[in-house]
């Protein structure tokens, strides 16, 4: 028989995750509200104590071991969050934990889960993506005898994550008729749909993943589990190359729709609320508020809740996410213009070929004396998407244009 939580279950997770976990707020957002015509509130998962949901399941699951393996200790693998939730519940209970985390995992995650974790915890660094620090993890703890505390593939982290959907619907006061959910491996939905079938069976789940990672979008289409050979690691809470044995079919039997959004929207949506709401959110944390555009019809006049799954994002990341922003909202564009090597042509460049209001981002250029035209690489930040064929046709007609870089990805990536 496939495994589907009991809202009992779901029920003595809460008992036992009161011990750490905050019950954080669910909050009307005005501004979200107005733009969407509907009635928005946010879950703020970010505001949690390890500024993430998965300190529920993490707590939720090693609560539960038995003496002897509380003595041989547990190991994880995470991109962050599960980590810190790992990291945090280990601590607290006075076991020790080795995490395995990918080698691309931001360092403020990594610095998180040491400090959570104090002399409890060994962090360890190992492969590319999620799926290769959990090969590793799950082969440390068969040599070792270490329990594997999975980050969603578990009936116990499942259920301690259900915990956040009893927590929305004590706090709603009114029907919810839409619910947005992140998705990487499943666990956090799995565990809402539980709640929700069981007590507010009418509202409907939609599981938002990136665009670039679309384990569970892909696993829906071939009507089982699959493994994605490449993925884009930036929304690194939410990229997994496959998703749960557990999580999988319920997500399957229970969600209204399972979508992906673009990478640059999610950080177009990350800026925003950063810079309109004062939330600081990490990109996982941004998807079920980016995904909305593609629902608003749906969504008008309803009452919506939006998952806030986490805000442990790394300021050094700014740059890029900006960047990303720019990108998918096409307003910088990257162009190989080719300068006439006289006195004079970057000026006339910045007189006759910029309108008024564009801006110059990026420009590399080295002069060679013995060709006629130099190409530079230069970037253009545009106020309106509008202003790129005027600034094109500008270009061309005065012999400046060489190349259009955004829809070349491979000498995109390669130049910029």
């Amino acid at each position: 028989m496939s495994y589907f939580p009991q809202i009992k279950d779901v029920r003595a997770a809460a008992r036992t995750i009161a011990e750490v976990a905050e019950r954080t707020p669910l909050m009307d957002s005005v501004r979200l509200s107005k733009a969407y015509e509907c009635n928005i509130s946010l879950k703020r998962e970010d505001l949690q104590r390890v500024r993430s949901y998965k300190i529920r399941g993490a707590f939720n699951k090693i609560s539960a071991l038995d003496a002897a393996e509380r003595r041989k200790g547990v190991v994880c693998a995470s991109a962050g969050n599960h980590a810190q939730g790992v990291a945090f519940a280990c601590h607290h209970l006075k076991i020790k934990a080795t995490v395995f985390m990918p080698t691309v995992t931001p360092k403020q995650k990594v610095e998180q889960t040491k400090l959570f974790g104090g002399d409890m915890v060994e962090v360890v660094l190992r492969g590319d993506t999620f799926d290769d620090a959990q090969t590793a993890a799950v082969e440390h703890g068969k040599t070792k005898g270490k329990v594997f505390v999975h980050p969603f593939n578990d009936p116990k982290i499942i259920e301690g994550q259900a915990t956040v959907g009893l927590e929305i619907l004590e706090q709603a006061g009114r029907p919810i008729d839409f619910l947005f959910v992140c998705v990487g491996g499943g666990g956090l939905a799995s565990g809402i749909i539980s709640v929700f079938r069981e007590l507010s069976p009418n509202t409907k789940i939609v599981g938002v993943e990136p665009q670039g990672a679309p384990s569970m979008k892909t696993a829906f289409e071939k009507n089982g589990l699959v493994t994605l050979a490449h993925i884009d690691k930036f929304i690194d809470g939410a990229a997994v190359q496959r998703v749960g044995e557990l999580t999988f079919p319920i997500c399957k039997a229970h969600l209204e729709a399972m979508v992906t959004v673009a990478e640059g929207k999610v950080c177009q949506t990350i800026l925003e609320l950063y810079n309109r709401d004062a939330i600081v959110v990490e990109p996982a944390g941004a998807m079920s508020i980016a995904v909305l555009d593609q629902f608003r019809e749906q969504i008008k006049g309803k009452n919506v809740v939006c998952i806030v799954g986490g805000s442990n994002n790394d300021i050094a990341r700014t740059a890029e996410i900006k960047e990303r922003a720019l990108l998918y909202g096409r307003l910088k564009h990257y162009f190989i213009v080719r300068f006439p090597q006289r006195p004079g042509a970057l000026k006339e460049f910045v007189a006759e070929i910029l309108g008024p209001t564009d801006d110059i981002a990026h420009f590399e250029y080295t002069k060679k004396s013995n060709r006629e035209n130099a190409p530079a690489v230069v970037g253009v930040e545009l106020q309106s998407p509008e202003d790129l064929e005027p600034l094109v046709q500008r270009m061309k007609a005065h012999h400046f244009f060489g190349e259009y870089l955004n829809d070349k990805p491979h000498l995109f990536e390669y130049l910029i």
